[in-house]
């Protein structure tokens, strides 16, 4: 029996830089590494959105998987998806980035209800099997992901 729990399906409305929506599922056999964010969260934009950027770029075509997830629970009018394209394009941002689903009775968003997280940037890190390997709030020292990346790799 596993310690791991498996990582819940993201509750996506739209998705950028895809030809089509992904999924924890159709992921299966990759590493994802998904980092929620939000485009006016200062640690996000320093650091975040950055990390997330250049693991996409260093490990494209790898086992690896770099998703985004724009996760809002604050400042909700000015961070719509219109704004978010802006923000992508402005930032170079080339990995998928999907927009969670507001809650349903909350300010809250789906994905983010679904994984407990408490805020913004967060970072989950699913293995091969699907299931949840790693997750935290806020910065991660970039050669420390590295590393969990790459012992995910190796299994």
């Amino acid at each position: 029996m596993s310690q791991y729990s498996p990582a819940p399906e993201w509750q996506v409305e739209q998705w950028f830089n895809t030809d089509g929506p992904l999924s924890v599922a159709t992921l299966r056999g990759k590493v994802v590494v998904l980092h929620a964010f939000q485009m006016l969260c200062p640690g996000c934009v320093s650091h975040g959105v950055p990390q997330a950027e250049r693991l996409h770029r260093l490990l494209k075509g790898e086992d690896v998987v770099v998703v985004g997830l724009h996760t809002v629970f604050e400042h909700h009018a000015a961070m719509t998806p219109v704004a978010l394209q802006v923000f992508l394009h402005e930032y170079r941002v080339t990995h998928p980035v999907g927009v969670d689903m507001p809650g349903p009775r909350s300010p809250v968003p789906a994905t983010m209800r679904l994984y407990g997280f408490e805020g913004t940037p967060s970072l989950v890190l699913i293995d091969r099997e699907g299931r949840i390997r790693h997750q935290a709030l806020g910065g991660i020292d970039d050669l420390a992901v590295g590393l969990m990346v790459g012992r995910l790799l190796e299994e």
